[in-house]
């Protein structure tokens, strides 16, 4: 990659884009098992590119490094796309869209909101299958936790969100104990030798995959599987002795 010390001009816009492309592509497949049957992976690799241009346009030099900030802005933007599709299907996403469109339409044309048979029949469509339409964009708009945080129209600083019970809460000994058990676990691991704490960390904190880990330390996947299976064989070892 390029070191940028300064802002991207125009005439390397392509460039940047060219360097960042094996990368798009990287992240689109890695992703690939969570696309719903109306995404693609070209779909997503788009959204890279666009999340790509995004990061050129708001990126400050001196800051963060360019590759960084552009590397999360390209992965942010992918998982938004599959967030927002998730839930309703493209040909269903352009029915909804048709019907708003001629429901403004209509509404600069009379001065006032239109009623849905005005819309429908502007449309051309059956009334069944517009307020079948309708109903699924209703019923297929996700509700977060998140919406309920925003206290501006509430009558108190009461943060509804805070009032839901967690039915998988642990205990405060349950943590306590979880905590106990990581420290130790941490304690077993920082006895492994150097390249098998590494093939751990990569594996398990930085999610690599073993072929991503071997081209990490330069060697075989199946070296990569051997180490790791040993450094678990260790720790079995240890923590059997512990107990």
């Amino acid at each position: 990659m390029l070191k940028y010390k300064t802002e991207i001009k125009e005439d390397k816009r392509e460039q940047v884009i060219k360097e960042f492309l094996p990368y798009i592509k990287y992240t689109a497949y890695r992703l690939s098992w969570k696309l719903p049957q109306h995404v693609t992976i070209d779909d997503l690799i788009s959204v890279g590119l666009m999340g790509l241009m995004d990061a050129l346009n708001r990126f400050e030099p001196g800051k963060v490094k360019l590759k960084t900030y552009a590397e999360l802005r390209i992965k942010g933007a992918m998982i938004d796309e599959l967030r927002a599709t998730a839930w309703i299907p493209r040909s269903m996403r352009k029915k909804i869209e048709v019907i708003n469109k001629a429901r403004m339409k209509l509404e600069k044309r009379y001065g006032r909101m239109p009623d849905d048979a005005e819309v429908a029949k502007s449309l051309k469509m059956p009334l069944d299958e517009y307020f079948k339409t309708l109903q699924y964009a209703t019923s297929s708009n996700p509700v977060r936790l998140e919406d309920f945080r925003n206290n501006k129209y509430a009558d108190s600083d009461l943060n509804i969100s805070e009032c839901i019970a967690d039915p998988s809460a642990k205990t405060p000994l349950a943590l306590l104990e979880e905590k106990d058990t990581a420290e130790r676990l941490a304690g077993l691991i920082d006895t492994l030798p150097k390249k098998e704490k590494t093939v751990l960390a990569l594996y398990y904190y930085e999610e690599l995959t073993m072929q991503e880990i071997g081209r990490v330390l330069s060697i075989t996947e199946s070296r990569v599987c051997q180490i790791h299976s040993q450094a678990l064989l260790k720790l079995k070892t240890k923590i059997a002795q512990l107990g």
